[in-house]
C-alpha cells in the first residue's frame, strides 16, 4: 500500500503537541474559573424568508461558528457547515442562527479542513439543493464513499469557476485528523470568492498568526474579510492553530481589508476562552489601536449583512 501524503505548513510550522501538554491544559482548565453562562445573542431580525427569495442581492448571514451562508451572483453558498449540537463530550452552547429548513436551496459548499467542526458529514446528508463541494486535497474519498459525486478537490492557490463566482483554495496555518491515523492526510486552508470582480470575501477557515496572510492580500486583495478569533486559550498550546483576537486585529491590517467579521466563536467549547471573552478581546483591541469603527462588522448569530 502506498504511503499517505502528509501536508505540511508554511516554514514546516508543526501543531502536533505531545500526551505531556494535553496534561499541562488539562490541569490548568481545572484550575480556572469561567462564566459559561453568559453567551453570544441571536439576532432579533432574521431573515429567512428575504434569502430564500434572494437571487441577486449579495448578502453574508452568520449561522455560527465558522458556517456563513454567502449569496453572490444568485449562487448559494455555504462555507464549513456544520448543525451539530454536540461536538465531542460537549452540546453546542448556541444555536444555529437559521435552521436547515429555513436556508435557501445550496449551490456551492466550501471546506476549509476536515475536523469534526468544519465538516459535519450528518449536517451534509441534510443540506437542501444539491451542491457542489470544493474540498482541501485528501478529503475526496471521504466524500465518494457516501455516495457524493461533484466533488471538487483543491490544493493552495488552485482556482475555481461556478456561475460567474470565482473560488481560491488559499494557505491557513492549521492540520488535520478525523481518525487515528490520518493526521494530516488532507489539507487545510481559506477560501476567496468574488463576483464579477466587485465583491471580494476572504473566508479564513481555521488558521493560526502567519506570514500568509500579506501573500493573500497581495494576490487576491479580498475586501471583507471573515477571520476566526476563538479557541486561542491557553496560548501557549493553541497560538500554532488558532489566532487570538489580538493577533486577528493585526492580520486584517495587514492584509487592508475593508470589513472585518469575526467568526469561530461562542458555538463549541474547544478551547478554555469563551465567546464573549474573545469578542470582548477583539473589539478592546480595535479601539486600542483606533482602527475605523465602521470596518468592524460584528454579527449576532443569524444576522444577515445586505452588500
Amino acid at each position: 500500500m502506498p504511503k499517505k501524503k502528509r501536508y505540511k505548513n508554511l516554514d514546516d510550522v508543526s501543531n502536533q503537541k505531545s500526551f505531556k501538554d494535553m496534561m499541562k491544559w488539562m490541569k490548568e482548565r481545572r484550575a480556572k474559573a469561567k462564566d459559561l453562562k453568559t453567551q453570544i445573542p441571536q439576532s432579533e431580525h432574521k431573515q429567512a424568508d428575504q434569502l430564500r427569495h434572494n437571487k441577486n442581492k449579495p448578502s453574508i448571514t452568520w449561522i455560527g461558528h465558522s458556517t456563513f451562508l454567502i449569496q453572490l451572483g444568485g449562487v448559494n453558498i455555504l462555507t464549513d457547515p456544520v448543525w451539530a449540537r454536540r461536538m465531542g463530550a460537549g452540546r453546542r452552547l448556541t444555536e444555529p442562527g437559521l435552521s436547515l429548513n429555513e436556508i435557501p436551496d445550496i449551490d456551492v459548499v466550501l471546506i476549509s479542513h476536515g475536523h469534526y467542526d468544519h465538516l459535519d458529514f450528518a449536517t451534509i446528508k441534510k443540506l437542501p439543493g444539491d451542491p457542489v463541494f470544493y474540498i482541501p486535497s485528501g478529503l475526496k474519498s471521504a466524500f465518494s464513499r457516501r455516495g457524493y459525486k461533484e466533488i471538487i478537490e483543491a490544493d493552495w492557490w488552485d482556482s475555481f469557476e461556478h456561475e460567474g463566482i470565482s473560488f481560491d483554495f488559499v494557505p491557513a496555518q492549521h492540520w488535520t485528523k478525523r481518525t487515528l491515523t490520518d493526521t494530516n492526510t488532507s489539507h487545510w486552508g481559506g477560501w476567496v470568492m468574488k463576483s464579477g470582480g466587485e465583491i471580494s470575501i476572504y473566508f479564513a477557515g481555521d488558521t493560526g498568526k502567519f506570514r500568509g496572510f500579506k501573500e493573500i492580500a497581495a494576490k487576491l486583495s479580498p475586501e471583507i474579510i471573515l477571520m476566526p478569533i476563538g479557541a486561542y486559550e491557553p496560548e501557549w498550546f493553541m497560538s500554532d492553530s488558532h489566532i487570538n483576537p489580538e493577533d486577528a486585529v493585526s492580520a486584517f491590517l495587514e492584509m487592508d481589508g475593508g470589513l472585518f467579521i469575526p467568526m469561530h466563536y461562542g458555538a463549541y467549547r474547544l478551547a478554555d476562552d469563551t465567546g464573549p471573552e474573545a469578542l470582548g478581546r477583539l473589539t478592546a483591541e480595535w479601539q486600542r489601536l483606533k482602527v475605523d469603527e465602521q470596518k468592524l462588522k460584528v454579527q449576532d448569530i443569524g444576522a444577515t449583512l445586505w452588500l
